[in-house]
């Protein structure tokens, strides 16, 4: 898939201009055979306007409080297979250059799940996926569908046959437990 992504800020004068203009690479890992991850932008502090439209700084995968994802997934149909062959720690650290962080919120004994401090906002583009939530519970979502995920415990499990493409915005939230 080619995704491109369009950039507008402001000029030094306060007008609209589009200041970027580039096909995003995908991200993509023998570990997970299949998926793609673009990382279409964030910011790790709320925004002020006008900018310039410039990159910020946005290292970790996931969002910090404040802070802010757009990425685009796509999920394969099918469990997950590395080749028998895969140099694992060397995938691994490539993984974490690509998705600094990403795979310190999977579950290491429930392959998928996994938990960020963020409100995601997700849209089902094509195919079909199964949203899983704690004791096995699914749902099923269909191009068109979205999911507001709040700071749950989840994995995305697609039985289709087709992939399935997921665009995301994740917003950092503050994860308080009640008193």
């Amino acid at each position: 898939m080619k995704i491109r992504r369009v950039v507008t800020g402001h000029d030094s004068e306060g007008k609209a201009r589009v200041v970027d203009d580039r096909d995003v690479e995908p991200i993509t890992s023998e570990l997970m055979p299949g998926c793609a991850a673009y990382r279409l932008w964030g910011r790790d502090e709320r925004p002020t306007f006008p900018d310039d439209g410039s990159p910020r700084r946005a290292e970790a995968y996931y969002p910090p409080l404040e802070g802010s994802r757009f990425m685009i997934n796509m999920i394969p149909p099918g469990e997950l297979v590395p080749p028998p062959d895969l140099d694992t720690a060397a995938a691994m650290a490539e993984l974490e250059r690509q998705m600094p962080g990403a795979m310190t919120a999977m579950e290491p004994d429930a392959p998928g799940m996994h938990t960020t401090d963020s409100i995601d906002y997700v849209l089902v583009v094509s195919g079909e996926v199964a949203l899983e939530l704690d004791d096995g519970e699914q749902t099923v979502l269909r191009a068109g569908d979205v999911v507001i995920q709040n700071g749950t415990r989840h994995a995305w499990r697609n039985q289709g046959t087709e992939s399935c493409t997921i665009v995301g915005v994740a917003i950092g939230a503050d994860r308080a437990r009640p008193t």
